[in-house]
């Protein structure tokens, strides 16, 4: 079967339209003043000219890899098979901080979990390319070890809306308690309160998709550190195991930072893997009492900036 003429509308000089098969694909190189099509034949390992004959069954399959154009598509094109959402996890290199785009296709409605100050303009660029709406920037707590990013997208997207906890004492827009919801779309988020890390801090459940994002209280196979900053080891302990622990067993926990390469954990596997909450209440403490951790590098610039929602100057 003599193989068609493929048509198309890239001039750029260099650019390939690939044409593919299990056994056979087709490349045209496109300039502005000639094309050439060639065929593969995988008998004789060689590209053939535009008249070669291509003796595949298989029928051809056609993909312009590129000219796709984001315009051209639909919202759902970005939230994976079968999804009725859009989840990113994105990580900063040098507070190893994890930073969650949570949004709803249908509505474009957008929130972001733990933004890092230096890396808002990454985060606000996603959220453009994707043709979304930032509707909340929110904190799981007071951080020491990064400046959030809140403030700094405020003053870019003044739609935005800070969030945090009431107790945290930082300054917000909207000021959470146990059991409110953070809506976007046709979703929400619930608060919970886990304290233990700092008084403020919280863990925000997604229960619509099997999700918690656990902030500093639960980190993959470890856990904040309650050596300062109002923490209390007795507290975490209790937290933890009274609302992040309760949750059903292959609910998805998403830690604010993770030092080692890891990206997710459940419920189940740190209940009976984290080699320190999953100890007795009075052997944890004693772990947490005798780690010893160096102060945090940050901590002096990261705290009077946090609590201001990361609005300072930076020089």
């Amino acid at each position: 079967m003599a193989l068609p003429v493929i048509k198309t509308s890239v001039q750029r000089s260099g650019s390939f339209l690939r044409v593919a098969t299990f056994s056979h694909f087709v490349s045209r190189s496109i300039s502005a003043s000639s094309s050439n099509l060639l065929c593969w034949n995988c008998k004789q390992s060689k590209f053939q000219s535009e008249t070669s004959v291509c003796s595949s069954k298989t029928a051809l399959s056609t993909r312009n890899w590129n000219s796709v154009s984001v315009a051209t598509r639909k919202m759902s094109d970005f939230t994976g098979k079968d999804k009725d959402y859009i989840f990113r996890q994105l990580l900063d290199y040098k507070s190893f901080t994890y930073t969650y785009l949570l949004a709803d296709p249908d509505t474009k409605e957008a929130v972001l979990i733990d933004p890092v100050y230096e890396l808002v303009d990454r985060d606000l660029n996603l959220v453009k390319s994707l043709g979304l709406n930032l509707k909340f920037a929110i904190n799981t707590h007071v951080h020491a070890d990064h400046v959030t990013g809140t403030g700094e997208i405020k003053k870019k997207l003044p739609s935005c809306k800070s969030v945090i906890t009431d107790i945290s004492g930082a300054s917000a827009d909207i000021k959470t308690d146990e059991g409110s919801k953070v809506e976007f779309g046709k979703f929400a988020l619930e608060v919970l309160k886990t304290p233990g890390h700092t008084n403020g801090c919280c863990t925000y459940v997604w229960r619509e998709k099997g999700m918690a994002f656990t902030g500093d209280a639960v980190l993959i196979r470890g856990c904040g550190r309650t050596d300062f900053q109002e923490g209390s080891a007795a507290t975490l302990y209790d937290s933890v195991h009274s609302k992040i622990f309760s949750l059903p067993p292959n609910f998805l926990l998403y830690p604010a930072h993770d030092y080692t390469g890891q990206t997710v954990t459940t419920v189940a596997e740190e209940k009976s893997m984290n080699p320190r909450l999953s100890k007795s209440k009075e052997a944890f403490i004693e772990i947490m009492t005798s780690l010893n951790l160096p102060y945090p590098k940050q901590i002096d610039r990261a705290l009077p900036a946090n609590l201001v929602c990361g609005v300072f100057d930076t020089e």
